[in-house]
């Protein structure tokens, strides 16, 4: 384990904790400096959003910061869509994955910036 692995670990953890992205962060870390595949990288940062994101949950229900009839609504549908994502993700080339990965961040990213 290095030094800027933990670092990264902390910078992700806050971001997650924002809730602004830190697992995308986290995932360029991976596979471009920590040389993990794309299929092993998602894999890590699947358990790692786990007790991130419950502990960020933890600060946001304390702050009534939770919609209870978005998040019922949301959660059958994002659960079932990222099962079958996740099976479907193990079959597509890591190359191709890396690439659409890549598109994906690019978007949002110009997004983020056009938004007013």
């Amino acid at each position: 384990m290095s030094v800027l692995s933990v670092l990264m670990g902390l910078v992700c953890g806050v971001l997650s904790g924002y809730g602004i992205g830190g697992g995308s962060l986290l995932l360029l870390y991976m596979t471009h400096l920590g040389g993990l595949s794309q299929t092993a990288a998602q894999g890590v940062n699947l358990l790692y959003f786990l007790p991130a994101s419950a502990a960020a949950l933890v600060s946001h229900v304390k702050h009534k910061l939770i919609d209870k009839k978005l998040v019922l609504a949301l959660v059958l549908p994002g659960t079932l869509t990222a099962a079958l994502g996740a099976f479907c993700a193990v079959s597509v080339d890591p190359s191709l994955l890396r690439r659409l990965f890549g598109m994906f961040c690019v978007v949002v990213g110009v997004k983020m910036l056009l938004k007013k």
